[in-house]
């Protein structure tokens, strides 16, 4: 579902990402952790044709980003860090509105029963989304997903912010997309949660995918352990 082939992008004489290739298959989520500037963001933006690649391929749903730009984004649902809803409008309004840009009608039973389906808890279905938790406009970005059946999931630090609860919380909402066949790549600083919920692991530094790993061959202790040799720091015994 997600294909990234070899991608590069300089800025100027500065590599932002050097070489990267990996894929995530109908039902993997892949996390990928680095520091800042590893190159995670990149990746995602060409993958939202946000930025265009110096070379290399980047596919999703085996369509080409440059080539169908359009296309592409009828197959995903994109959660920022910050997810930028409407302030004034509540979770039925902003999720009506915005499965209608992407080509999709629903009644207000529909839309409720969907944000129900995200988490969302039916006493806030009427509520302004200025008065959300970031955790609660999250769930608003799942409900987005699961209306337009997105077969891809992009998340760009989604739990960064997050108190323990709303964070467990959506990681339960990632294991639910995968089961349904979801193919997730989550760019990531926290270890523990990439360990929690991911299929597979990929560490960049400086542009460079370093490592990739299904996650079930390492503890956590041994991913921190592979984590801070790539990033060279030592650990404290």
């Amino acid at each position: 579902m997600i294909t990234v082939k070899n991608i590069s992008k300089k800025y100027g004489d500065f590599s932002a990402l050097k070489e990267v290739s990996f894929q995530v298959k109908k039902g993997e989520i892949l996390c990928l952790l680095g520091a800042n500037g590893a190159g995670k963001s990149t990746t995602i933006n060409i993958l939202l044709n946000f930025t265009r690649a110096t070379s290399g391929i980047a596919e999703i749903n085996a369509y080409n980003v440059l080539e169908a730009p359009i296309k592409t984004k009828e197959f995903l649902t994109y959660i920022p860090e910050n997810l930028m809803l409407y302030p004034t409008f509540n979770a039925v309004e902003n999720l009506d509105y915005f499965t209608k840009l992407s080509g999709k009608k629903f009644n207000t039973n529909e839309l409720k029963s969907i944000l129900s389906e995200a988490g969302l808890e039916e006493e806030a279905h009427q509520k302004n989304i200025q008065t959300f938790s970031k955790g609660m406009r999250q769930k608003v970005g799942i409900a987005l997903a699961i209306a337009k059946e997105s077969k891809v999931l992009l998340l760009d630090e989604p739990t960064s912010g997050l108190d323990p609860k709303s964070s467990n919380e959506f990681v339960s909402l990632l294991h639910k997309m995968k089961n349904n066949g979801v193919a997730v790549l989550m760019a990531t600083h926290d270890l523990f949660r990439a360990k929690q919920v991911s299929t597979h692991i990929g560490i960049m530094r400086s542009g460079v995918l370093e490592n990739y790993s299904a996650s079930k061959d390492f503890s956590l202790k041994e991913l921190e352990t592979i984590y801070l040799d790539i990033m060279n720091f030592k650990t404290v015994s």
